[in-house]
């Protein structure tokens, strides 16, 4: 069973929330995944964002209720 490639396109960074010891840092960025609408990304990437790790994508409606949430703290 072949591989599918994903592509993305970070189409706007937003913040750096974290950077760990070997440099991979944690993101809020507007990410385009296979060439769909942007979507608000947190995940960690490589220095050279040329890997990243596992990460929550959200829709414009899931980020403003989460922006709701957290307002609430």
């Amino acid at each position: 069973m072949a591989k599918t490639e994903i592509t993305f396109e970070i189409t706007e960074h937003i913040g750096t929330l974290s950077t760990s010891a070997k440099g991979w840092t944690k993101e809020l960025n507007l990410v385009s995944w296979n060439g769909r609408e942007p979507k608000y990304d947190i995940r960690e990437w490589s220095p050279e964002h040329d890997k990243m790790g596992k990460g929550l994508t959200l829709s414009k409606d899931e980020m403003e209720a989460l922006k709701g949430i957290l307002e609430k703290l």
